[in-house]
């Protein structure tokens, strides 16, 4: 019979263990999109190595689940000599995994972006780098900054996968006390409100952010 003690007791521990759930995804996404943003201007620059390194990039992150990526970046990396705590090679998985995402999410914002806009930031004298950072990646984020949002919140349920390489957060944490009290629908119930409300809570950021922007477009 369902226990709503059993799922009352187990809510400190778990509220607690979605703060590194929060980290996780938030860092990997930051990072990722560095990333990303990288690569896809790779992939739109005028260099054939460039756009080939983009488009492997982006192949393999994409198609290869994330889960063998996970397992691939814990058990390989000790064995080329690179030994870093398993939170630090899931993070980093993660962002490699968002980034290639991103960079096909932002190129579509790139494409987007008026011609005009960028000769006339040519003819103004501004470098490369001036035009992508001051620019493009800002335009780019307002035109898709929907999709950045639901991206982040896949992110946020993608998080649940690094539980698999011993790293402590929300699902976990759920898995151990479920073991410990015998009461898995209560645990994991309490654990996938938990996710749910994470993710409200982001999407509802993205709609203020994105009225916002539409506040200034028509202002």
């Amino acid at each position: 019979m369902f226990s709503i003690d059993v799922a009352l007791k187990s809510l400190p521990l778990l509220l607690g263990a979605s703060v590194w759930t929060i980290v996780y995804s938030l860092a990997s996404v930051a990072i990722g999109f560095c990333i990303g943003t990288l690569m896809c201007a790779a992939g739109l620059s005028q260099s054939p190595a460039l756009r080939g390194i983009a488009a492997f990039y982006v192949s393999f992150f994409r198609g290869v689940p994330l889960l063998v990526q996970l397992l691939l970046s814990y058990y390989c990396l000790p064995l080329i000599g690179i030994n870093v705590p398993s939170s630090v090679a899931a993070v980093g998985t993660l962002a490699l995994c968002t980034g290639a995402y991103i960079a096909e999410i932002l190129r579509g914002g790139f494409l987007g972006i008026p011609a005009g806009l960028i000769e006339a930031a040519r003819m103004v004298g501004l470098s490369r780098a001036q035009i992508l950072t001051r620019i493009e990646v800002p335009m780019a984020v307002r035109f898709t900054l929907p999709s950045l949002v639901n991206e982040t919140t896949m992110m946020v349920k993608a998080s649940s996968l690094i539980s698999v390489v011993g790293v402590l957060e929300l699902t976990r944490l759920a898995q151990n006390i479920a073991t410990s009290t015998f009461q898995p629908l209560e645990i994991y119930l309490t654990a996938g409100v938990i996710y749910f409300v994470i993710n409200a809570a982001i999407t509802f950021v993205g709609s203020l952010a994105e009225r916002r922007f539409r506040a200034e477009k028509a202002a």
